[in-house]
């Protein structure tokens, strides 16, 4: 029996639903999720095995065009890589959006490798716009194959995954069949605070904080976890702690009962505040937290 395996990267602009389509086609959460654009930071694989394949979903962060920070760029860079390692692309639109994707179209045919256009949040569009939308991609990409899904109805994902499955070249599985993903549980205890404040707090605060795990103490019944959430000025410090401490308070139950899910078990959860003004262009902090080139 053969067997196939590959990488499908997923990539596309920020807030097309990237994150929502992954978690569907791996069939658990572990790309977060909320309405705020650039929510997903870090490149993310989702490892869904069978007895006659492997598939490799990475989850990439929405293309930056004018990076603002060394955050950005390294971010930037994850995309380059997953154009690169692919064996086969998912590139998602939202069916409504007009955004000028011409750059990364050349990037798509430079890197000559399968895509597949997936038109996204088609609950939200009349079938005449989908239409539209499906004819203007047959002819910016001639070659790749297209799709209307609704991500989040899980509506017509199982028709993406059957094809990939169909297109998958024949190799041995790149990971352990048992393997969900390559991400630690320290990272995913990060990405579930940094969820609940992107939830919790509004205008810039969600953009300008990050999540450190400092300890991480698995025992038999429970975790005991030190988070430090790093914002870029006092004043925002202040507004993520909230009066007499209760923002921060709202935001550690949420991730305490998402992390409780997440790891089946009880978790102690412990939360303090830095500031570090120019964390999202300091080198050793960004290493710190995950980003590397």
């Amino acid at each position: 029996m053969t067997h196939k395996s590959g990488y499908v990267n997923i990539i596309g602009n920020p807030n097309v639903g990237k994150s929502t389509l992954m978690n569907a086609l791996v069939g658990t959460k572990l790309s977060i999720i909320t309405s705020k654009a650039q929510t997903t930071r870090h490149r993310i694989l989702g490892i869904v095995n069978d007895e006659g394949y492997q598939i490799v979903f990475s989850d990439t962060p929405g293309i930056i065009d004018k990076p603002a920070y060394k955050m950005h760029e390294i971010m930037n860079s994850f995309v380059n890589t997953a154009l690169i390692d692919a064996d086969l692309v998912l590139f998602v639109i939202d069916v409504k959006e007009k955004a000028d994707y011409e750059d990364t179209i050349t990037r798509i045919k430079n890197a000559n490798i399968p895509v597949f256009v997936v038109l996204n949040k088609i609950d939200l569009s009349t079938q005449d716009e989908v239409n539209e939308m499906i004819v203007y991609w047959q002819n910016k990409l001639p070659g790749a194959t297209i799709f209307a899904v609704s991500a989040s109805l899980v509506f017509n994902v199982n028709g993406i995954f059957d094809k990939i499955v169909e297109v998958l070249p024949e190799s041995p599985p790149y990971f352990p069949k048992d393997e969900l993903t390559d991400k630690s549980q320290r990272f995913f205890a990060a990405e579930i605070i940094r969820e609940k404040i992107l939830l919790n707090y509004q205008q810039e605060i969600p953009y300008s904080v990050e999540v450190a795990i400092d300890a991480f103490e698995e025992g038999q019944k429970l975790i005991k976890i030190s988070a430090v959430i790093y914002a870029s000025r006092e004043s925002q410090k202040a507004i993520i702690i909230g009066k007499q401490g209760s923002a921060i308070k709202r935001t550690g139950t949420m991730a305490r009962i998402d992390l409780e899910e997440f790891t089946g078990k009880k978790v102690f959860l412990e939360m303090s505040v830095k500031v570090s003004k120019d964390w999202r262009d300091n080198e050793s902090l960004l290493k710190r937290f995950g980003y590397e080139a």
